[in-house]
């Protein structure tokens, strides 16, 4: 990126540089790599990640290179003020991207467990089973028992219900807790900042952090007791598939947001925030309030309604 034109009724154009073309090169890498590696496995040939973790490697090379350049420029104080609202407008546009994303699996949620659900029950105008087809089928949620019981077996044991004398049972619950008090917390660092108080700052960023990845923590632990002692996995059934895919989603963008967090610890450490210059670490906290709001939606209607 250029120096900032001080000029304020100038609109900020970058000089061309690299970042954009190997970054479309390393996406492009990526996404053909697991592409072919889900061909592979699905044909059951021989396999290989080299592909995928070559383009993941550059992508992440290029986004270290280009914030670290966007960061010391910042430093610098080359950003002007129509910069930093061009900043400000693009993190905005982003999460609306992400409203949009959850928005269709949650979405596919309600299709499901409300309409076809019901259809494979035989309810309405377009219901199928009737008294030859699948009679012994429940049209409930959970679908514990599939239609087609033979191909796709149901899950032992749901997410909404699970035995009360199991300790997993709670798992839920307390990702939530953790999730609503590190948004808290995150709140508290903001307030530091606006306060010049690195030493508060710090403390609290970081006792986000550690919030965070207790949170990832506790969902692979519910994921491997999911897998090994509730038989619910992604071949059950559409509940299977639906849990998995809303949770496993939201799971990547809470370990994207530490990750952010955690560049933004380490910024807040070299003394780079000030009450007057802080939106990085602002456009981290709006992405980390995002998949909290996220998380109590599948919170209510995944694990309790």
């Amino acid at each position: 990126m250029a120096n900032a034109d001080t000029d304020q009724s100038v609109y900020y154009v970058p000089h061309s540089g690299w970042y954009p073309v190997v970054l479309a090169l390393g996406l492009m890498l990526t996404v053909t790599g697991l592409a072919s590696w889900l061909n592979d496995t699905k044909a059951g040939e021989p396999h290989t990640w080299t592909q995928s973790i070559i383009g993941f490697a550059m992508v992440a090379f290029v986004l270290y290179c280009w914030f670290a350049k966007v960061i010391a420029e910042n430093q610098q104080g080359l950003a002007n003020e129509q910069l930093k609202r061009s900043y400000v407008w693009g993190m905005g546009w982003f999460i609306f991207s992400e409203v949009m994303f959850f928005a269709a699996f949650f979405g596919a949620l309600f299709y499901t467990r409300s309409i076809a659900v019901a259809w494979l029950g035989g309810e309405g105008a377009k219901g199928i089973v009737g008294d030859y087809l699948w009679p012994e089928f429940d049209a409930t949620w959970p679908v514990m028992s599939n239609p087609d019981a033979t191909a796709f077996p149901g899950p032992a044991e749901n997410m909404k219900a699970p035995s009360v004398s199991s300790w997993y049972a709670y798992l839920p619950f307390w990702n939530t807790a953790i999730l609503l008090f590190s948004s808290v917390t995150i709140h508290w660092a903001h307030s530091a900042i606006k306060a010049n108080n690195r030493k508060k700052l710090i403390g609290w960023l970081l006792f986000t952090v550690v919030l965070g990845i207790i949170f990832v923590g506790l969902q692979i632990e519910e994921y491997v007791i999911a897998y090994t002692q509730m038989g619910l996995t992604l071949d059950s059934g559409i509940y299977g598939s639906t849990f998995f895919l809303l949770t496993g989603f939201h799971g990547f963008h809470v370990t994207l947001g530490t990750i952010i967090l955690i560049v933004q610890l380490y910024r807040a450490i070299k003394g780079h925030f000030n009450s007057q210059d802080c939106f990085g670490f602002e456009a981290a906290s709006w992405y980390w309030h995002f998949v909290d709001v996220v998380w109590v939606g599948l919170f209510i209607f995944v694990y309790v309604l």
